[in-house]
């Protein structure tokens, strides 16, 4: 695992750092992510009661990547996370910033909160219409730091200590990026990425980090962990089905 994939968790305290999947999980998770995309509506009616039960048996969240009518389903690509409360949760925002800043939950709550209202479309084939989030647009913190002008990018980091994630500035200061704190109207559980994650309105859900822990201010972009794997590092939903407009601003 490379040394950058740490980044934002505390090394004096390595219980907070998630545990990653070895190779035949992950060959798992993608052969299954691959099933889904062909097999979706079969694989729906045939096993949604399965998976209710067996999705809260299964520590790698394999079964999260089937469809279901019912919507989203536990995923991580680490086999534990730990768990945040408004007690112990924090966010850093960090890197090319003239000031460096650390949030708590209630700190991120008593800010001006965006609701919107988006369908969510996985890469690997399901899609959950007309999901609301709620929380911080991205652009505020950004602002609130000082982002210096040598800046370009955005890395994100998570308290699972194995997820990362990227944007450019320009994709980052969009209005539809947000810190979320809330979904479907009520508190991001953990299952959901809680307390907070990140919310990527026009990309395709993977670019939507869950557990987030870290805000830094790069001068290039960084591949997340799905780009390093081959995934699509500007990953619009409208460029790669067809189904949507791209966005132009």
């Amino acid at each position: 695992m490379n040394q950058d994939r740490h980044e934002g968790v505390d090394a004096d305290h390595p219980e907070d750092r998630g545990t990653p999947v070895g190779r035949r999980v992950f060959l798992g998770t993608l052969a299954l992510g691959a099933l889904g995309v062909v097999a979706a509506p079969p694989l729906q009616r045939g096993l949604e009661g399965f998976l209710g039960s067996a999705a809260d048996q299964d520590p790698t969240g394999l079964t999260g990547l089937l469809p279901n009518g019912g919507g989203f389903r536990y995923y991580s690509v680490a086999s534990s996370v730990p768990r945040k409360n408004a007690g112990t949760y924090r966010l850093r925002v960090d890197g090319l910033v003239d000031h460096p800043t650390t949030y708590t939950l209630a700190d991120l709550r008593a800010l001006p909160q965006t609701r919107m209202v988006r369908d969510v479309q996985c890469v690997t084939g399901w899609r959950v219409p007309d999901t609301p989030f709620e929380g911080v647009r991205l652009s505020r913190l950004l602002d609130a730091a000082g982002v210096r002008p040598t800046a370009r990018a955005i890395r994100f980091t998570c308290f699972d200590g194995t997820y990362t994630e990227s944007l450019t500035l320009g994709q980052a200061r969009r209005a539809d990026v947000l810190v979320a704190l809330r979904m479907r109207d009520k508190d991001l559980g953990h299952s959901h990425g809680g307390p907070v994650r990140l919310y990527v309105a026009p990309m395709y859900f993977y670019k939507s980090a869950k557990w987030l822990s870290g805000i830094t201010v790069t001068d290039e972009v960084r591949p997340g962990y799905w780009e390093e794997r081959g995934y699509d590092v500007d990953a619009w939903v409208g460029r790669s089905n067809g189904r949507d407009d791209e966005p132009t601003s």
